[in-house]
């Protein structure tokens, strides 16, 4: 397998590239693969493993002749990456004309040689139904760990509800017209927050190796996280496993702000997105639970019989597939303007579930990490982002931290 990219630079992803592979190697071309899906699984990817995921939701109307430089961060090195398209909450069908990836140099400006075409079923044009995905054929070479990835896509013809994921925490761009093929920055001036059309980036391992899916709210989404810096607990996350002893390496986010185990809302509910964000997602072997205040924070009635209900539906779900699932604990909120008594004590008694029912495969309790040693109802003040709900940087970390790494290796339930 020769190297992806051409030419070696100092301090970007091209050393970690000439570690393993020619120096001076040249770029190869990109290989046609299977036909566009349109209801993907991991089946469908046989041998590949998600190194980055964001959930799909609505964001907004798309708009025709629109361009979109979109950055994204690697979890797992491996072969052959391949991109999925998503069309989930259009009404009607989006095409893509041109679509490249390549590894950031700084802002919008690429790696030199390092941006190359994508093709889908050997075309460099695809069309994806109302509701569809769709994964690119894979590009030969390799794609390092813990890079930026930059995916350029342009669409002739989008109209309607646009699909991406609204909360980054990771700086964008976007332009007019199609400049997918373009290395420099000068046509892409616009920045945005948020990512569009792109939920999941997968590549081939070089061992057997497995990922973890995060199904989570805003804190998982890294709201109060310093942006651009990759400081989401599932990032400090990622960078253990790498270093771990574990086979286990990616990390899928598939967090969405404001999101909630049984109710739409912020994005369809945990129990309603689990399939496409998390189960469909190649390489999976660990559900990550970690959501539930949303319901119960603003006083939607919600009972902590209901929220558990939602947790054993996940649980099912994920055992029929073969998957493990990590339960957590919900984290202390008081000071928040929702907080009360009767919120408090659901969330009580729902983490008394996560920690002694034995429902779930492994649990981490992040509850425990976060809360003061004074005020177990509060946040931790030096782990507080300032809002009483949200953990900052540090708090991230200790979360991650706060992971048992063999917890996420664990072999998931037979199929039924």
């Amino acid at each position: 397998m020769r190297a992806w990219f051409t030419g070696v630079r100092p301090l970007t992803a091209l050393v970690l590239i000439a570690a393993v592979q020619a120096a001076t190697a040249t770029a190869t071309a990109y290989a046609a693969g299977a036909a566009p899906d349109t209801a993907p699984s991991a089946a469908r990817t046989p041998g590949h493993v998600v190194t980055w995921g964001a959930s799909a939701d609505r964001v907004g109307d798309g708009a025709a002749d629109r361009g979109y430089r979109l950055v994204v961060h690697t979890s797992v090195a491996g072969d052959d990456p391949r991109i999925r398209l998503s069309n989930a909450f259009g009404d009607r069908p989006i095409t893509f004309d041109n679509v490249y990836v390549g590894i950031q140099e700084q802002g919008a400006a690429l790696v030199r040689g390092s941006n190359r075409p994508l093709t889908f079923g050997g075309a460099r044009t695809v069309t994806l139904p109302a509701g569809a995905t769709a994964y690119s054929d894979a590009l030969p070479g390799r794609l390092p760990a813990a890079v930026n990835l930059v995916v350029s896509l342009h669409t002739p013809d989008a109209a309607g509800p646009a699909t991406g994921h609204g909360m980054a925490m990771q700086t964008s761009y976007a332009t007019w017209g199609d400049h997918t093929a373009e290395e420099d920055a000068s046509a892409w001036p616009e920045r945005i927050g948020s990512w569009y059309y792109v939920d999941a980036v997968s590549v081939r391992p070089k061992a057997a190796t497995g990922a973890v899916a995060v199904l989570g709210d805003s804190i998982t989404d890294g709201w109060q996280s310093t942006a651009d810096l990759n400081r989401r607990w599932p990032d400090y996350l990622a960078r253990r496993l790498r270093t771990a002893a574990t086979t286990v390496k990616g990390v899928a986010n598939e967090g969405i702000s404001g999101n909630k185990v049984l109710a739409d809302g912020a994005g369809q509910s945990a129990l309603h997105r689990l399939d496409r964000d998390v189960l469909s997602q190649p390489g999976v072997r660990t559900v990550f639970l970690f959501e539930g205040v949303n319901d119960i924070k603003a006083h939607t009635g919600v009972t902590s019989q209901d929220l558990i209900a939602g947790y054993r539906e996940v649980i099912r779900r994920a055992h029929a597939e073969g998957k493990c699932v990590v339960g957590a604990t919900i984290a202390p909120f008081k000071g928040w303007s929702e907080w009360d008594e009767a919120a408090e004590a659901v969330r009580q008694e729902v983490n008394a579930f996560v920690r002694d029912s034995g429902e779930f495969d492994a649990v981490t309790d992040f509850d425990r990490i976060l809360r003061s040693p004074y005020d177990h109802e509060r946040i931790l003040p030096f782990f507080d982002g300032g809002d009483h709900l949200h953990p900052n940087d540090k708090g991230m970390q200790a979360m991650a931290d706060a992971v048992d790494l063999g917890s996420l290796d664990c072999v998931g339930p037979a199929r039924p």
